[in-house]
C-alpha cells in the first residue's frame, strides 16, 4: 500500500488489519470452496454464526475452525438468527467460552425472517448488556444515524449500517443515509449487508466506510473464488479513490484538454 502515505491504519480492539474486507463462512457448497474463497478473498477476519456453524459445541460434526483457523485469522462470533436480546446475550457468552474467552463479537438482533431487519429495541437492549460484561461488540444496525449514534455512545467499538437487506444483493440503496452516519462517526463505520457485486463493494469504500462485511455476495456467486478475489481489489480501489477524492460533478462537457493556445 505504498500509494498510501495518508491513510490510517484499519484498527478494532486494539488490534491493526491490513484487509479492509471482512467476510461471512457461511452458504458455500462445503468447507473447501468456503477456505478457497476467504483465502483468495484476502480477508483477516471472518465472521462465524454461532447458532449455525459448529465452533466445537458439537464434537461430533466438522468444525469450521479446522480449516479456518483462529492462528491465521480473527474469528469474529456473531448473533445471526437471534431475534431478541436475552438470545443474543447468550449466544456470545456461549462463543466466548467456545473461543477461549474471545470478546469480539458481531451482535444483530432481527426483527423478522422476511427482511432479517435488525430489532433495534432489542439491539440496543442487547448492546447494553455484552458492553458492561466486557465484551467488545461490532452492531449490525438500521443505516438511521441517530441509532448509530447511539450504539456508539454507548461502547459499541463499530457500527455497521446496512446497505440494503441482507441477502439481497441490491447494494448501496442508501448513500445519503451513509454518509450523514460516517459524517458524525466517532467509532469505524462498515457497511454490513446488501452487498452484490464489487462495484457496490467500492462505492461503500468511496463514501468513506473503513471496510466492508459480506458473505452472500461471494458465497452466491457462480465462482465464489474468483469473487472473492475480486471483493479484494473493490475493497483496494474503492479505499484508494476515497483517499484520492473524485473529481467534481459538473452538469455540462469540461474539455479534457485546455483551449488556450490552440492553432486556429
Amino acid at each position: 500500500m505504498s500509494h498510501l502515505p495518508s491513510d490510517k491504519p484499519f484498527t478494532l480492539a486494539g488490534r491493526t488489519y491490513e484487509s479492509r474486507l471482512l467476510v461471512g463462512t457461511g452458504k458455500y457448497k462445503d468447507l473447501e470452496e468456503t477456505r478457497l474463497a476467504i483465502e483468495a478473498s484476502g480477508a483477516e477476519i471472518v465472521t462465524v454464526a454461532v447458532r449455525r456453524t459448529n465452533i466445537g459445541q458439537n464434537p461430533d460434526e466438522p468444525n469450521l475452525l479446522d480449516v479456518i483457523s483462529p492462528d491465521k485469522y480473527t474469528i469474529l462470533p456473531n448473533t445471526a438468527g437471534c431475534y431478541d436480546a436475552a438470545e443474543a446475550v447468550r449466544t456470545c457468552r456461549l462463543a466466548r467460552e467456545l473461543l477461549d474467552g474471545h470478546k469480539l463479537v458481531k451482535l444483530e438482533v432481527l426483527a423478522d425472517q422476511k427482511t432479517l431487519f435488525p430489532n433495534v429495541i432489542e439491539t440496543l437492549k442487547a448492546a447494553e448488556v455484552l458492553v458492561k460484561d466486557g465484551f467488545d461488540v461490532m452492531v449490525y444496525t438500521s443505516d438511521d444515524p441517530i441509532i448509530a449514534r447511539q450504539l456508539a455512545e454507548m461502547g459499541c467499538i463499530a457500527v455497521m449500517p446496512l446497505a440494503g437487506l441482507i441477502g439481497t444483493g441490491l447494494g448501496i440503496c442508501n448513500p445519503y443515509n451513509l454518509r450523514i452516519i460516517l459524517e458524525e462517526a466517532t467509532v469505524p463505520v462498515l457497511v454490513d449487508a446488501g452487498v452484490g457485486t464489487a462495484s457496490d463493494a467500492t462505492i461503500a469504500m468511496e463514501l468513506g466506510c473503513e471496510a466492508v462485511l459480506m458473505n452472500s455476495a461471494i458465497a452466491h456467486a457462480q465462482n465464489p473464488i474468483l469473487m472473492g478475489e475480486a471483493m479484494k481489489h473493490a475493497i483496494i480501489a474503492g479505499r484508494m479513490a476515497y483517499l484520492a477524492g473524485r473529481m467534481p460533478k459538473k452538469l455540462y462537457a469540461s474539455a479534457s484538454s485546455p483551449l488556450d493556445g490552440l492553432i486556429r
